[in-house]
């Protein structure tokens, strides 16, 4: 009887798992990987922690509250994007378009963010702790920006 529930929860476990770790379209998850090249893609909620995206054509994507954890952007296009609540923590953001895209509640907490286009983007209620943020349009300021701590 033991060995059966064993058995069946193994069975049902990965199901479970990959819902609440995936989200967003799995086909365009796996397009963006194999590829680099997602746009208009439907990310929402994605895990892509650590993920290499460097030179990813994400234009347009919906990468609302996706987890972006210490990925490397270096070079990505996200011209309109929604990045919208995503998780930016330690990311490396270099030479990335962000043109008009939507950063409302992103967090960029210890990013490194360089030479980056934010030209009519949204950046309402960004969180920049400890950010290390050059030649690029981001600042301190603004209502619900967190000032970062520089000492």
């Amino acid at each position: 009887m033991k060995r059966q529930l064993l058995t069946a929860i193994a069975l049902v476990a990965p199901l479970f798992l990959a819902n609440s770790v995936q989200a967003g379209n799995n086909q365009d998850l796996q397009r963006l990987l194999s590829t680099g090249e997602c746009q208009r893609c439907e990310l929402s909620e994605v895990n892509l922690s650590g993920a290499h995206l460097i030179g990813a054509d994400l234009r347009g994507a919906n990468l609302r509250g996706a987890n972006l954890t210490e990925a490397n952007l270096e070079g990505a296009d996200l011209t309109g994007a929604n990045l919208a609540g995503a998780n930016l923590t330690s990311a490396f953001v270099t030479n990335v378009n962000l043109k008009q895209a939507n950063l409302n509640g992103a967090n960029l907490t210890s990013a490194t963010i360089n030479d980056s286009n934010v030209y009519q983007a949204s950046m309402n209620n960004l969180t920049i702790t400890d950010a290390e943020i050059y030649n690029t349009g981001i600042g301190v300021g603004g209502p619900g920006t967190q000032i970062p701590d520089w000492e």
